[in-house]
């Protein structure tokens, strides 16, 4: 064992202050402190991440300062410079993973209208808006859907705005208005192997 090497005793009983500083550290340390303890503030979940680094990292920056202008430690510096570098990159991890999963306007509004009141989670929703593609399909006025004994009942669709007319051997039955289903009883009819075609249009 080299001399340089501290024993067991100075590691697990460091040395008693003999006096204390008699001023108190500089306005960047004390800054840094305040950010830091706000920043362990923040809740759970994607936006209190937001809120916890997007505080740690300005926090960890005024360590890094005050290491580097007023305790003239480099290892004070370099450790904090690090933290904030951290910090930065959750940040972008966080701010990509909130791009990415966005959704549509007319799906958001969907959920927030049909699907949050019923509590179904949002990562869920975002599956089941998987499985038809995001399609959105516009319809101008007096264009038909379906087709009454042509259009094959492949899909499942819902109204998203305006009304559409349901007619039977040119007769009006009822109106389906927004957020309701635009073929259910057609595709509740059939058996997953069988095949079919509107009997409204």
């Amino acid at each position: 064992m080299s001399a340089n090497s501290p024993s067991w005793d100075q590691v697990l009983r460091p040395p008693v202050c003999d006096a204390w500083k008699e001023i108190t550290e500089e306005a960047a340390y004390q800054l840094a402190s305040c950010i830091v303890l706000l920043g362990y503030m923040g809740g759970s979940g994607i936006f209190g991440s937001l809120y916890i680094f997007g505080l740690l990292a300005p926090g960890y920056l005024c360590y890094a300062l005050w290491g580097w202008l007023s305790a003239c430690g480099l290892d004070i510096f370099i450790w904090n410079m690090l933290l904030v570098l951290a910090c930065l990159l959750q940040l972008a991890h966080l701010a990509y993973r909130l791009r990415r999963n966005t959704i549509p306007e007319e799906f958001d509004l969907l959920y927030k209208t049909m699907y949050l009141p019923l509590q179904v989670p949002l990562e869920v929703y975002k599956e089941i808006v998987k499985c038809c593609e995001e399609q959105v399909q516009s319809l101008v006025r007096d264009q038909n859907y379906a087709v009454e004994g042509k259009t094959p009942i492949d899909r499942l669709s819902l109204l998203l705005s305006g009304r559409i007319r349901v007619c039977q051997d040119g007769q009006f039955l009822h109106y389906v208005f927004p957020y309701q289903f635009l073929d259910s009883p057609e595709w509740e009819s059939l058996r997953p192997s069988e095949e079919g075609t509107f009997q409204v249009t």
